[in-house]
């Protein structure tokens, strides 16, 4: 089996932990606490994208030419307010990692995968001017706060990985069909149809499309949910295909990004599509793309002079045959925005499998896989898969992800060695990829409400209602009782500042997912970043129209927790976004393109009410004053969607003193006092002095955060860093008056 070699970028961050940035497709990603493990995350995910996905598979593999350099940027931050430009008094130098290599055709390519900038050229004299040119205009514009996202990280290198798999995409150029040879390749290759299986149990509807594209010779559109079968119908009808009239090599697949790769100049993509639609009509071939979308978002400025526009004309008088994939959200935003491309196109709509028919279809499909791989297949095994994606991911079309999940535990069974597999594995491997412990999965598992309780209690003191009204959505969850058409919870955390909303957040997303992979599944938003006229449409779209980081990250990780921080800053078309996500579920960009979030817990923060209650003297404990702030500011259509309204209380002199107590046990866990095996112990009157200095109820925690820092973490460092404390002492803090003193 031959091996690609995929350049990644390794990025350290504050922290310690490392990402691995594909460098041709950063949204390629992986993160773990080392560089190995972060390349190894990356390296499964690109075989598993060059097994399921070869279309999205890195161009810029298996270079000879690959280099690394690291250009400087002096960029000055500004603000824009009201339509006029505000520049800061100093500049900004930002140091960004680049890579350059060489395509097949001799081009150079350049990526700034920190900056999502990529372009080709073919003077290399000019390498540095234009990625100077192409950084700065990336980063112009930017306020500080967006530019901190760019800046350096304290440490990077760049590495390969070693995918292993064959490569279906890169296939000789056919005689006679060059254009088309370069952009796309045959379905009816065995290396690429090895990559799918049959459509199982789509019996009719490969009938239909098997006489759509032959007898009648039509441009089809297949139309589903994400995962229902539409590649795997295309390729079963290849074969179907090429076994009743013998012609090989007549349905070529290729996606709107490889129509248009590599083209720099004006007209120049044009040409190569009109070259690669004559030797289409020559061979009587059939173009496949595998995105409706792209071919309205790529090309141009716009659907009207995007790859789509200019292939209407074309379906239309019938010189180009066309079959393409579309979910029904992208549909109604081609006939939205481009009817032309969509009325060119006969729809054949692929329905969501009922739930016998999706578990015959696993059925089958296993047994094929099984027998493939020279193993066993409990029956049982497949039936968990479904009743595992069917409990957890309700809105996931079948067979799809299911199959794919089933179809890559046989093969890791096969390369482990075993002979049978059985249900007992299946449940260790779901967990694993969505992120839930098992004891979510067993029903034979106990999880009481008091436990759950307790854990959150520990976490976060003083907030007893808080607690009670997050351990409930656990609990919700846990029985399998919540509302599958919606997110697990939409939860508006209300009160004083520093209070606790945040960490309630953190330690929610602990209790669903643990606290090893808590970095990866909290995701978390400032709101008051989406303030601005227009940014509902950043909060889902990239400056280049692809998917935001949010939006990214969401679908690699759906079982997650999503923070939206000061959510009353954000700005009425970002509230109108919110509302279809609370209600369905769901986001939806202009082009169609949907993110889920029915397997996530929605929480927001705000400080709603909390001037009020300190200044009409009641407790916000009551929490009456919350939720009518609340209400009085949301629109009834936006508070009616909330699950609810939690409010926290203003901390107390008790409540601090115990923080005081929680901040100082925490402190021994530090890296530096644990490196240096070092203990600290103290007397009553360390934490009582703690908990009056930083006592403040309009602020919260946070002052007392801030004297444990100033009066125990400073004279500790400095004592630590002079080599006054041995390794394996016993550091012993008491107060005298208004300071600590370290014994």
């Amino acid at each position: 089996m031959s091996t690609s070699r995929v350049p990644v970028l390794l990025l350290k961050d504050a922290a310690g932990g490392w990402t691995a940035l594909c460098a041709e497709t950063p949204a390629l990603a992986a993160c773990a606490e080392s560089a190995g493990a972060a390349l190894a995350l990356l390296r499964d995910y690109l075989a598993e994208l060059l097994r399921t996905q070869p279309w999205e598979y890195p161009d810029l593999d298996n270079q000879q030419d690959l280099q690394a350099f690291e250009l400087t940027l002096d960029v000055r931050p500004e603000y824009q307010v009201e339509g006029r430009r505000h520049p800061c008094e100093h500049t900004a130098r930002v140091r960004v990692p680049c890579v350059r290599g060489a395509l097949e055709d001799g081009m150079l390519v350049v990526a700034m995968p920190t900056l999502e900038v990529f372009f080709t050229l073919d003077d290399p004299a000019r390498l540095r001017e234009l990625a100077l040119h192409y950084g700065q205009e990336r980063l112009k514009g930017l306020t500080p706060r967006q530019l901190s996202r760019f800046l350096t990280p304290p440490e990077w290198k760049l590495e390969e990985a070693l995918v292993p798999g064959v490569r279906a995409r890169r296939v000789a150029a056919e005689p006679g069909l060059p254009a088309l040879s370069a952009v796309a390749e045959p379905l009816g290759e065995r290396a690429l149809r090895r990559l799918y299986s049959r459509a199982w149990e789509r019996d009719d509807e490969l009938a239909r499309l098997v006489a759509r594209v032959g007898k009648e010779r039509s441009s089809v559109l297949l139309v589903g949910e994400p995962g229902c079968g539409k590649t795997a119908l295309l390729v079963s009808a290849a074969r179907e295909l090429e076994r009743a009239d013998g012609a090989k090599r007549r349905l070529w697949a290729t996606s709107a990004g490889r129509l248009i790769a590599g083209m720099r100049y004006l007209g120049e993509w044009e040409e190569r599509l009109e070259q690669v639609i004559e030797e289409l009509a020559r061979m009587d071939g059939v173009l496949c793309v595998d995105n409706l979308a792209d071919l309205i978002r790529l090309g141009g400025h716009g659907p009207g002079d995007s790859l789509g526009a200019f292939l209407a004309p074309y379906l239309a008088s019938h010189e180009l045959r066309l079959v393409a994939e579309a979910t029904p959200a992208e549909l109604d935003a081609c006939r939205r925005l481009l009817p032309a491309l969509a009325d060119a196109l006969y729809v054949l709509p692929l329905r969501p499998m009922p739930p016998e028919q999706a578990r015959r279809a696993l059925q089958q499909a296993g047994s094929a896989w099984a027998r493939n791989q020279r193993i066993e297949l409990d029956a049982r095994a497949p039936d968990t898969v479904h009743r595992l994606y069917s409990r957890f991911l309700p809105y996931a079309a079948m067979p799809g992800r299911a199959a794919a999940f089933l179809q890559g535990l046989v093969q890791k069974h096969a390369a482990a060695g075993g002979r049978e597999l059985t249900p007992a594995e299946v449940l260790p491997e779901f967990a694993a990829q969505t992120g839930i412990p098992e004891v979510f999965l067993r029903d034979e598992l106990a999880l009481p409400e008091v436990e759950v309780l307790a854990r959150l209690e520990a976490r976060v003191l003083g907030q007893p209602q808080a607690c009670r009204a997050a351990a409930g959505v656990v609990s919700v969850f846990k029985a399998g009782l919540n509302d599958t058409a919606r997110p697990l919870a939409v939860l508006l955390f209300a009160g004083p500042t520093g209070v606790g909303k945040t960490e309630l957040a953190r330690a929610l997303g602990e209790v669903f997912f643990g606290a090893a992979d808590r970095a990866r599944r909290l995701l978390r938003l400032d709101m008051s970043e989406y303030g601005a006229p227009g940014s509902a449409a950043r909060l889902v779209e990239a400056p280049d129209g692809g998917p935001s980081e949010f939006i990214q990250r969401i679908r690699t990780h759906p079982f997650c927790v999503v923070l939206l921080d000061e959510i009353e800053k954000a700005s009425p078309d970002v509230f109108d976004a919110l509302m279809g996500m609370f209600d369905e579920g769901r986001l939806t960009d202009r082009f169609g393109r949907t993110a889920d979030f029915r397997s996530a817990v929605i929480v927001m923060t705000s400080n709603l009410g909390a001037e009020r209650a300190s200044l009409i003297g009641m407790g916000p404990e009551r929490g009456g004053d919350f939720a009518a702030e609340a209400a009085r500011f949301f629109r009834p259509e936006f508070f009616n969607r909330l699950d609810a309204v939690v409010p926290f209380a203003a901390m107390t002199p008790e409540v601090m003193l115990a923080i005081a107590e929680k901040e100082l046990r925490e402190l021994s866990g530090r890296e530096g006092l644990a490196r240096s095996n070092l203990r600290v112990e103290w007397t009553p009157a360390v934490p009582a002095l703690l908990a009056q200095t930083g006592f403040d109820r309009r602020y919260g925690a946070r002052p007392l955060q801030r004297a444990v820092e100033t009066l125990v973490v400073t004279p500790l460092a400095r004592r630590l860093a002079q080599g006054e404390l041995l390794p394996g002492a016993t550091v012993r803090l008491d107060a005298a008056g208004a300071r600590i003193i370290l014994g």
